[in-house]
């Protein structure tokens, strides 16, 4: 079994996925937290793992930059491989001044101008919801974590936030949404979790807010807020429905 960019095995794919956008944290994600750890796919260089958290299968998946990115992994994930749930960790921007660096979101849903429904099946959508069976998981986790998230909307973007003009480019969206981070994958793996009858949610630690000054943090503290987000991840992905 291998499909165009897996070559895994079927069985080396566990029906539960954490997915982060860079093949290097994922790499991380194994070495720190994961045990009997096996690469799995080594395609394109977006080397993938399967392991054992708390004795629960678990694989760890990245999937690059980008809706297009992302959408070529879930499909084949979700649709070859038989995965079940993805939960996307990363980080993001924000514009919303109520934030501060290094806050964890919780995806309720993602909003975008993407075309990549209208591309997939016709579809003529601009807002996704993410799972809230899987959301409810991560949100037991957090709380048994001792963990505040933020839990709201956000920004699914074809365009790195700082390459435009903000101002102008914020005004294709509601205005009555207050959006909790920016980022670029969030809203193609909703959908097609939607659209494959999956789960997908995204936690998103922010390391960057637009037009708001704020003391550098740490090198130290940002690596102790990813790994409190892929803790919480882990723990959510493993508790039974």
């Amino acid at each position: 079994m291998s499909t165009t960019h897996i070559e895994a095995e079927k069985g080396d794919i566990a029906s539960k996925v954490l997915m982060p956008g860079d093949p290097l944290r994922a790499k991380y994600i194994a070495d720190h937290f994961l045990e009997e750890v096996k690469v799995v796919n080594n395609v394109r260089n977006m080397t993938a793992y399967t392991g054992y958290y708390k004795g629960e299968k678990i694989t760890v998946f990245p999937s690059g930059m980008g809706i297009p990115s992302v959408g070529i992994y879930a499909y084949e994930l979700y649709h070859f491989y038989d995965v079940e749930e993805i939960i996307r960790i990363g980080t993001c921007g924000s514009a919303n001044q109520d934030r501060k660096v290094l806050d964890v979101i919780l995806a309720s849903e993602a909003y975008s101008l993407s075309t990549f429904p209208k591309a997939f099946d016709g579809d003529n959508m601009n807002s996704i919801e993410s799972s809230k069976e899987l959301n409810e998981k991560i949100i037991i986790a957090a709380k048994e974590n001792s963990y505040d998230l933020q839990i709201g909307p956000i920004i699914t973007s074809d365009i790195f936030d700082p390459y435009i003009d903000f101002s102008r480019y914020i005004k294709n969206y509601p205005e009555d949404i207050s959006y909790l981070g920016l980022e670029m994958e969030a809203f193609g793996l909703f959908y097609l979790a939607k659209k494959l009858g999956k789960r997908a949610s995204a936690l998103m630690s922010i390391v960057d807010i637009i037009g708001k000054k704020e003391l550098a943090v740490s090198s130290e503290d940002r690596q102790n807020s990813l790994n409190d987000m892929i803790k919480i991840a882990l723990d959510a992905i493993i508790l039974k429905y």
